[in-house]
């Protein structure tokens, strides 16, 4: 592989929409893809599944809660192809609503992945990023509905145009210590989880879409969060009206915005179309 060959990556790609993200940049992006999955076996399971459909997905083994695995990755992608062009940050996790374990060890583990796992990620392949790179950071309607249940002062914080990484960070870590403390709700805080770790992968895209900019003037890379809609997955179940092919429209969308396009860049995108934060 040479630099000169385009490169597209998704992570939590073995199933649901990660693997129909994989399924449609196969189809139309003029590059390779690598599918990653923490579970080797699994990952090469929809590997070929996908060539059994004529596509030729390439597969990269990727844990996000494992720095050395994202490293390894990194370190694959920067000699494999010089860089990376596309990346969808798809991977996540959410307890059941009828999960018996305590709402502090949930708050604790989905944080782990969806926040600070796909935060690690974004620090070791942003700056990877080609010119006209496109990054897609799967969020959910989710971010929406939390955020307007948060206290007037968590919504001012977490709609600030100028609010930091670090100042994002202490947001995410008091939410996990104050449902600790069983004082979440007295803090201001939804009685969602899964919406907070959300709440902070669209104000994350925020952020990072805005040092893009500051950092990497006239390489027109566009970020942006996106909502699939509701999707009938493992996660979220049977009844969600959507399949994972039509949940992976606006994320395809997004990592296949044209080379001269100025945006939508650090937008939170649904049904393709930019919502207000």
């Amino acid at each position: 592989m040479s630099g000169s060959t385009r490169v597209a990556l998704v992570t939590g790609a073995n199933k649901g929409i990660g693997f129909a993200i994989t399924r449609e940049l196969c189809r139309q992006f003029s590059g390779d893809v690598v599918l990653t999955a923490r579970d080797e076996a699994r990952g090469q399971a929809a590997v070929q599944q996908l060539q059994a459909e004529g596509l030729s997905p390439r597969f990269h083994q990727l844990d996000i809660n494992d720095l050395q695995s994202i490293r390894a990755l990194r370190d694959f992608l920067r000699k494999e192809y010089g860089g990376l062009d596309v990346l969808v940050n798809n991977a996540g996790i959410a307890f059941k609503m009828n999960d018996t374990t305590p709402f502090h060890i949930q708050a604790e583990v989905t944080m782990k992945t969806n926040f600070y796992g796909t935060k690690d990620v974004c620090a070791e392949l942003l700056p990877l990023m080609k010119p006209q790179g496109r990054v897609v950071n799967v969020s959910s309607m989710m971010s929406l509905m939390a955020l307007k249940s948060c206290s007037p002062e968590l919504q001012q914080k977490f709609r600030s145009n100028t609010i930091t990484e670090e100042e994002l960070v202490a947001l995410m870590n008091k939410f996990v210590e104050d449902t600790k403390n069983g004082t979440h709700q007295k803090e201001g805080w939804p009685n969602t989880a899964y919406g907070v770790t959300k709440i902070g992968i669209t104000v994350l895209s925020r952020i990072q879409a805005r040092e893009l900019t500051e950092q990497r003037k006239g390489a027109s890379i566009l970020l942006n969060a996106c909502c699939p809609g509701w999707v009938r997955t493992d996660m979220a179940g049977p009844k969600a009206p959507k399949s994972p092919e039509e949940g992976a429209v606006t994320p395809v969308y997004l990592a296949l915005l044209p080379p001269d396009a100025d945006g939508p860049h650090g937008q939170f995108v649904m049904e393709k179309k930019v919502e207000q934060w």
